[in-house]
């Protein structure tokens, strides 16, 4: 992943995963997993469980302990009232962001064109 797009799912990171949680609970491993089958399959687990870490901090989230085959407890996330508050947020910023950059994608590119 070049350093560019790092940076862009830097800012946008909270809600994708806010996003995954919206279909269902999940840890933080299968919330990795989900990640890599949406094609970003350089996000490591540190990176999720940074981001974890700072949505419980700010209440999106409710935590419940489900025991474990293997080691200690796992932390299910499961996305609660304020959480889907902060998506919706998300969404709407997203949308005004993506129509203005497309909208300037598509005036470069009508200009580069005019230019040939």
């Amino acid at each position: 992943m070049g350093k560019q797009m790092t940076e862009m799912l830097k800012g946008t990171l909270e809600g994708i995963v806010l996003a995954i949680l919206s279909v269902r609970p999940a840890y933080g491993y299968e919330i990795t997993a989900r990640l890599r089958e949406q094609g970003l399959a350089d996000i490591v687990e540190g990176t999720v469980y940074a981001v974890l870490v700072r949505i419980e901090q700010k209440g999106l989230v409710d935590v419940e302990r489900v025991p474990s085959e293997k080691g200690p407890p796992r932390k299910v996330y499961s996305l609660n009232a304020k959480g889907r508050g902060d998506l919706e947020e998300f969404w709407r910023t997203w949308s005004f962001l993506a129509e203005r950059i497309e909208r300037l994608h598509r005036d470069h590119t009508r200009i580069g064109e005019g230019e040939k």
